[in-house]
């Protein structure tokens, strides 16, 4: 697929004086958001405040055309630090086989030298099937995180409502993580309905709970998809105390020529004909401002797992957990290896590894 072309009218001298204002204001502004965002004594209690060198895995999703044992050697060829194990339906460990199946891909995990600071599950509440399971073996495990969600808004209620309905739904599953001493971090998405998008709301949920039990797994992608100017800049700097998972992944606008894509639940009308959408792209290659963000990173001490996504079209079908590929393995490999090296180039310019 062809880039999209910007269009303007602008003169190239001109053009060069804006862009100059801009990236001057930005440095400006970042610096500012930077010095605004000193961690607190609660966000040192909470694992922020002393980041260190930060750690990054491989979302397992994107190996599962191949066994937990060879996803772990590869992930260690490519040289990420550690595996976010999917433990949820369809993934490298079933909700229901936990505790003799967990156990097993640790392990694996560890032979290959590399870590399991966390896992993703499909936990949405204390009610989930194999929830406590889950969280009792992770624990046993040395596990200290593990990725939950998503809840979504309904279009019969109002958004105030909602978020007061499902109050103590986060207090339950608080309690539950505490018992077996483990932090859920809530996913970021982006996208009409969803709860925790405009990650507003999450903070809202999350107020009087502790973050050591229940906090967020920031998605820079998604949040910027949310609030591509300055809307990440805030949202990044509202739950600085709660975030204690970052992911990552990259986009561009795209226009879905003669398609009806992503209705709004609130207004079908929104889903219109010709809709600029996110499309996923190559980490690095997209909208999303990796330096900026990582600059807010290490200044709010942030010391949790960095887990890198591949959800964009060519990496046949491993973009999307298939279990079978549709090119050769060694061409998802390279993908991989291409944006991990990108990654620790800008975490490196930060001295965050």
């Amino acid at each position: 697929m062809d880039e999209p072309k910007m269009i303007n009218d602008f003169s190239p001298g001109l053009m060069s004086r804006r862009r100059l204002l801009l990236g001057a204001a930005m440095s400006g502004a970042l610096q500012a958001f930077a010095k605004d965002t000193v961690p607190s004594a609660d966000a040192v209690e909470t694992g922020n405040g002393n980041p260190g060198k930060l750690k990054i895995c491989i979302f397992s999703k994107h190996l599962q055309w191949t066994s937990i044992h060879d996803a772990a050697a590869i992930a260690k060829d490519i040289g990420f630090d550690g595996v976010d194990i999917t433990v949820r339906a369809g993934g490298h460990v079933l909700p229901e086989r936990v505790q003799t199946d967990l156990p097993a891909a640790v392990e694996s995990v560890h032979r290959a030298g590399l870590q399991v600071p966390m896992i993703t599950t499909d936990i949405m509440s204390v009610e989930t099937p194999h929830a406590e399971e889950v969280l009792r073996t992770a624990n046993q495990l040395g596990i200290r995180q593990y990725r939950w969600g998503s809840l979504t808004y309904s279009a019969d209620e109002g958004i105030a409502q909602r978020l007061n309905d499902l109050k103590p739904q986060m207090k339950a599953l608080a309690e539950l993580n505490k018992e077996h001493q483990i932090c859920g971090m809530y996913h970021t998405h982006s996208g009409p309905g969803l709860v925790g998008a405009p990650i507003w709301d999450l903070w809202t949920l999350f107020q009087g709970l502790d973050p050591r039990w229940i906090a967020v797994n920031y998605d820079i992608g998604h949040a910027t998809v949310e609030g591509g100017y300055g809307g990440w800049i805030a949202s990044s700097r509202l739950v600085k105390n709660q975030m204690r998972g970052i992911a990552l992944k990259d986009f561009t606008w795209q226009q879905n020529k003669g398609k009806n894509t992503h209705p709004d639940p609130f207004d079908k009308s929104l889903a219109i004909e010709n809709a600029w959408v996110p499309h996923w792209c190559a980490t690095g290659q997209g909208m999303v401002n990796f330096s900026g963000f990582f600059a807010i990173v290490k200044e709010n001490g942030f010391s949790g797992p960095v887990q890198l996504h591949f959800e964009y079209p060519g990496l046949g079908g491993a973009e999307n957990g298939n279990r079978e590929l549709t090119i050769p393995k060694q061409e998802v490999i390279d993908a991989m290896r291409r944006d991990l090296t990108f990654v620790r180039g800008v975490m490196s310019e930060k001295q965050l590894i």
